[in-house]
């Protein structure tokens, strides 16, 4: 989406082709026939260090259906409560205040945070071999830190078990979201069901000469050197076209491989792609007869689930007597094994722990939403197999994903700046090269300096 609303705005004549009947793929939403209500399949968020997801999002007119919040609600079972967020002290420190008064963490975690926090200033060979864990492990990090902060809120941004995380990632995350600024830590939710969100972009592409086809998934393509063009064969028919921009999951590029035109560098992209794995997010949606709490979103601490969002508020038209919320088990494999009945069951008896009101609700109706394919993993060493948007082996091609390279892990920013990338190559082909890169936000404060 956002490669084919930077090509039509600057003059192209694009067609996005859509495997769905909706756009958004693994951030979109859906009717869910057991529950009668549409759904995200995921709760997705943004920072404001998103730079490129923003920009896509003012293109197509939606940056007003962002909710913003500046602060985290961390909630032990048995509800006490700490809320992490930005003082008036510059950065990196204005963090620091919330963190040195907050109840969840112990005076021995903070000093290990605080230790953490100033190691992770300094820079870091992108290609270091060293995974988070490990990282942690060295630097005296104590049980309450790794699993309150590291395990739950790092290892959630990057959907992975700490032993499975590159150091690099996790430092860009510290540094993106802690350090470098309160504005570029601040968290943004969809305040609309995530595909009304991007319906944005199926009203901006036919108003700038462009099209959506949707449930049009690719099944070949064919490069004519005669004419030096692409003909693409889809459920919906068969499409011509100068330039082919495939922004494909690995898994469906993978898929693709062998029904595209032979060419050197096939088999290295092939080989690049088994590289790639996958990590299960799970979430529960739980619908009350009251409601459970006034708080838009939370950090549950201690138990199998870990983020609570409250859609009946995050979403002004759901606001009624009884409530919505969503909870997220993030890097979920264990829980992704449990069928719906246990996982509903574990999910409710733990919600119970951190929002009493729940023991007097009564449970209308539930569903449980397993995207085994959320995100991909960011092990050491992954880089070396994240190819180049302009690095297809074929003519007038180029790539697009959040799992091409990047600089950010598996994200909606990743993918929105795969896409300015994909877009960029395609018009250096085309001998018009264009700028649609949104530049990363600066460092504030005393981060300037460091």
């Amino acid at each position: 989406m956002s490669a084919a609303c930077a090509l039509a705005q600057a003059g192209l004549n694009v067609r996005l082709l859509e495997r769905r009947a909706y756009l958004g793929g693994r951030a979109g939403s859906y009717r869910h026939p057991g529950v009668d209500e549409t759904i995200d399949n995921c709760q997705h968020v943004l920072f404001g260090c998103c730079t490129n997801l923003i920009g896509f999002y003012r293109r197509i007119g939606v940056e007003n259906r962002i909710h913003w919040t500046r602060s985290m609600t961390m909630i032990e079972p048995g509800g006490r409560r700490s809320v992490l967020g930005p003082s008036w002290l510059p950065a990196p420190m204005h963090g620091l205040p919330s963190l040195l008064v907050a109840h969840a963490f112990t005076r021995q975690d903070k000093m290990a945070l605080m230790r953490a926090f100033r190691a992770l200033l300094r820079p870091l060979a992108p290609e270091s071999a060293e995974t988070l864990g490990e990282w942690l492990r060295q630097n005296g990090q104590t049980q309450g830190a790794i699993h309150r902060f590291w395990r739950l809120v790092i290892a959630s941004a990057l959907n992975a078990d700490i032993d499975q995380i590159a150091l690099p990632y996790a430092a860009k995350v510290i540094r993106e979201l802690f350090l470098n600024s309160a504005h570029a830590g601040a968290m943004g939710m969809s305040t609309v069901p995530l595909s009304e969100l991007y319906a944005g972009a199926e009203r901006f592409l036919p108003g700038s000469g462009g099209a959506v086809v949707f449930n049009a998934g690719v099944d070949s393509a064919e490069w004519d050197d005669e004419t030096a063009q692409w003909t693409v064969s889809t459920r919906a028919g068969d499409f011509a076209a100068d330039y082919l921009l495939l922004a494909l999951p690995f898994e469906a590029m993978a898929k693709l491989l062998p029904r595209m035109p032979p060419a050197d560098g096939a088999e290295a992209l092939a080989g690049k792609i088994e590289r790639h794995e996958h990590w299960p997010i799970c979430s529960v949606h739980l619908w009350f007869d009251r409601k459970i709490t006034g708080l838009d979103h939370a950090v549950l601490l201690d138990r199998t689930i870990h983020w609570m969002y409250n859609k009946s508020r995050l979403h002004p038209r759901r606001q009624g007597q009884g409530s919505y919320v969503e909870l997220v088990i993030s890097a979920s494999r264990e829980f992704a094994t449990l069928n719906r009945e246990e996982a509903i069951a574990l999910a409710l008896a733990e919600l119970k722990e951190f929002f009493p009101e729940v023991y007097e609700a009564r449970l209308e109706k539930a569903a449980l939403v397993k995207e085994v394919r959320a995100t991909f993993g960011v092990p050491p060493g992954i880089d070396r197999f994240r190819p180049q948007a302009g690095s297809a082996p074929w003519p007038n091609c180029a790539l697009a994903g959040d799992w091409i390279a990047t600089g950010w892990p598996s994200t909606m920013e990743s993918a929105a700046r795969s896409g300015h990338l994909a877009a960029e190559a395609v018009c250096a082909a085309a001998g018009q090269p264009r700028s649609f890169l949104n530049a990363d936000l600066k460092p504030r404060g005393l981060m300037r300096f460091l």
